[in-house]
C-alpha cells in the first residue's frame, strides 16, 4: 500500500492548540446570525450545512449538529436519520453544482482519529476528482484548490433554490 503524507495538514491542526477552548467554534457558528461571513448554505432545527473554510478540496462541506456533543449516542434516533439526511442532501448539491467523479463522506471523532473539532461531530462531504491529486502537496508543499470559496458559497446557495431542497 503506499501512502500520501499531508504534513501541511497538521498546521491546522496544531492551530487549535492556543486557541480559546472555553467556546466551541461551530457553536459559535451556529449562534451567529452572519450566514455568509460563517459560509453557512442551510440551517435546520438540529443541524447545519456549512463550507470547510480550511477544505481538502474544492467543495468541502459539513453538516454540523446544532447540539454540542462529541459523541453520537447523544442524539435520538430521528436526529440520526436527519444528520444522515443532510449528508445526502449535501451529496445531491455537490454532484449539481460542481459534477465530481467520486466522495469521501465521514465522521472524525476524537482528535487521534484526526478530528480538528473534537468536541462538536460533524460530517465531511468531500467531493473528489479523478486525478485531482497531484504532485503539488508533495513537492511544493502547495495544495490547489480550484475555487474561490465565497464564489462557491454563492453556486453552492443557488443550486439548494433550484433543486428546492429543504433543511
Amino acid at each position: 500500500m503506499q501512502k500520501l503524507w499531508s504534513p501541511w495538514r497538521s498546521q491546522y491542526i496544531d492551530s487549535f492548540q492556543n486557541e480559546d477552548r472555553s467556546k466551541c467554534v461551530f457553536c459559535s457558528i451556529i449562534e451567529s446570525k452572519d450566514d455568509d461571513e460563517n459560509l453557512i448554505l442551510a440551517r435546520a432545527d438540529n443541524f447545519t450545512l456549512i463550507m470547510n473554510r480550511f477544505p481538502y478540496n474544492s467543495g468541502h462541506l459539513m453538516v454540523i449538529t446544532n447540539k454540542h456533543t462529541a459523541d453520537i449516542k447523544e442524539l435520538d434516533m430521528q436526529q440520526k436519520s436527519e444528520f444522515l439526511t443532510y449528508v445526502e442532501h449535501a451529496q445531491t448539491i455537490l454532484k449539481h453544482a460542481l459534477k465530481p467523479d467520486g466522495f469521501n463522506i465521514g465522521l472524525n471523532i476524537g482528535r487521534s482519529a484526526g478530528a480538528g473539532i473534537e468536541n462538536h461531530i460533524h460530517f465531511h462531504i468531500v467531493p473528489r476528482w479523478n486525478g485531482d491529486t497531484n504532485f503539488m502537496p508533495v513537492l511544493a508543499e502547495v495544495k490547489l484548490i480550484s475555487d474561490e470559496i465565497r464564489h462557491q458559497h454563492t453556486k453552492l446557495k443557488k443550486v439548494i433554490t433550484e433543486l428546492g431542497i429543504e433543511f
